[in-house]
C-alpha cells in the first residue's frame, strides 16, 4: 500500500475541528491551561503553583469568558478538546482596536494547533475591526512561541522574575541614593516623562503617550505618602538623574493571575536621565530596591520591559530577571 494511503487510512491520524468556543468548552479549557502552566513551572518554579490545579485554572479561563466582547475558538482532535483560544478586549483609547489574548487566554497540547485555533478566532476579531492583536505567551515553550511567530506576531514585551537578592548597600558608583521629599516635585516633572520619552525613540516608536504633568504631581505626592510603595532617586554630580519605584504587586493590575508569583513586590517604575546613562545610576537603584523588597519579607521580584528598547532588555537580565511571559503583537494590516 502506498505510503500516503496508508497514512489517510491510519485511525491514528485525526483531523483537527475547531469550533466557536461556547460555555461547555470550559472546563476542558480549564485542564488544558493547568496542564500548560505545570509545563510552564517546571522551567519557571517562581510562578504561582495554585494554577496547576484545573479549578483555580479554570477561574481565570470564566474569568475571561465573561469578559464584555471575549470570543474565541476551541479545537477538538478524536472527539477530545486539543486546545483553545481566547480573545478580550481592553481599551481602545490605550490599545487601539484591539484583542488581547491574555495570559489565560490559550492552551494546546500541541503548538502547532495555535495556529488553526489562531485562524478561526481572528477572522471573526478582524471582522468586528479589531485589528491590533496581543497574545501572552510561556517564555519558556520555544514551540508554542514559534507557532505564534508563523501567524505573523513579534515579540513586544518581556515580563520578567527574580529571587529576591539579599543587598543591602549601595555600590560604589560616585551614585548616593534616597528616599525624595514631597516638596520634590522637579523630580517627578523632569524625570517621570523620561522613560515615556525614550520608548517613543527608535527602535521602540511606542505610540502611548506620557500622562500630563498633573498627573505626575498626584502621582508623586499620592506615592510619598503611602508606606506601601518605596520611591528612590539616584544623584550623581549634584543633580537627581535618576528614579525607581517599587511596591507589592497586589497594587497593579500587572503581572496578574498565572504571571503573579505569590509574595512578590513589582518593580513598577525605572528611569534615568540620558546624560547620566552608564554611570551605574540604575545598579545603584537596583541595589537599594531589592534590599528594601528583602527587608519587607518578599521572596521574589517582578518587572517588565519592551523587548525593543535596547537598555532595559539588556541591562534587567543581567540583573537577575527571567523573562517568564513574552507579549507578543500583530497588525493587521
Amino acid at each position: 500500500m502506498p505510503l500516503a494511503q496508508a497514512e489517510l487510512s491510519s485511525p491514528a491520524v485525526s483531523r483537527l475541528d475547531v469550533q466557536p468556543f461556547a460555555d461547555e468548552h470550559l472546563e476542558e479549557a480549564a485542564t488544558l491551561l493547568a496542564e500548560r502552566h505545570r509545563h510552564h513551572r517546571a522551567t519557571e518554579p517562581l510562578l504561582p503553583p495554585r494554577y496547576e490545579d484545573a479549578s483555580a485554572a479554570g477561574e481565570e479561563v470564566e474569568a475571561l469568558w465573561r469578559s464584555e466582547a471575549a470570543s474565541g475558538a476551541i479545537a477538538v482532535r478524536g472527539g477530545r478538546a486539543v486546545g483553545y483560544v481566547l480573545g478580550i478586549a481592553k481599551s481602545d483609547a490605550v490599545w487601539g482596536p484591539n484583542v488581547w489574548v491574555d495570559y489565560a487566554g490559550h492552551a494546546v497540547e500541541q503548538a502547532e494547533d495555535v495556529r488553526d485555533l489562531y485562524a478561526a478566532a481572528a477572522a471573526r476579531w478582524v471582522d468586528d475591526g479589531r485589528t491590533r492583536h496581543y497574545v501572552q505567551v510561556p517564555a519558556t515553550d520555544a514551540e508554542l512561541v514559534d507557532a505564534w511567530f508563523r501567524v505573523s506576531f513579534g515579540a513586544q514585551q518581556a515580563d520578567g522574575l527574580c529571587e529576591i537578592a539579599a543587598v543591602s548597600t549601595v555600590p560604589s558608583t560616585g551614585v548616593s541614593v534616597r528616599v525624595p521629599s514631597p516638596d520634590e516635585v522637579d523630580v517627578a516633572t523632569r524625570i517621570g516623562p523620561s522613560l515615556h520619552e525614550h520608548q517613543a525613540l527608535s527602535p521602540v516608536f511606542s505610540m502611548r503617550e506620557a500622562a500630563p504633568e498633573e498627573r505626575f504631581l498626584q502621582w508623586w505626592s499620592e506615592d510619598l505618602a503611602n508606606p506601601k510603595i518605596g520611591t528612590f532617586v539616584a544623584d550623581a554630580d549634584g543633580r537627581t538623574v535618576g528614579l525607581f519605584q517599587v511596591c507589592s504587586v497586589e497594587l497593579s493590575d500587572d503581572h496578574a493571575g498565572l504571571a503573579r508569583p505569590d509574595n512578590a513586590t513589582y518593580l513598577a517604575y525605572a528611569a534615568t536621565l540620558p546624560e547620566a546613562r552608564g554611570a551605574g545610576v540604575g545598579i545603584a537603584l537596583t541595589s537599594v530596591v531589592f534590599a528594601w523588597a528583602g527587608e519587607r519579607g518578599y521572596v521574589t521580584m517582578v518587572t517588565d520591559w519592551r523587548v525593543t528598547n535596547l537598555l532595559s532588555s539588556r541591562f534587567w537580565p543581567r540583573r537577575g530577571f527571567r523573562t517568564a511571559f513574552l507579549r507578543l503583537y500583530r497588525s493587521i494590516p
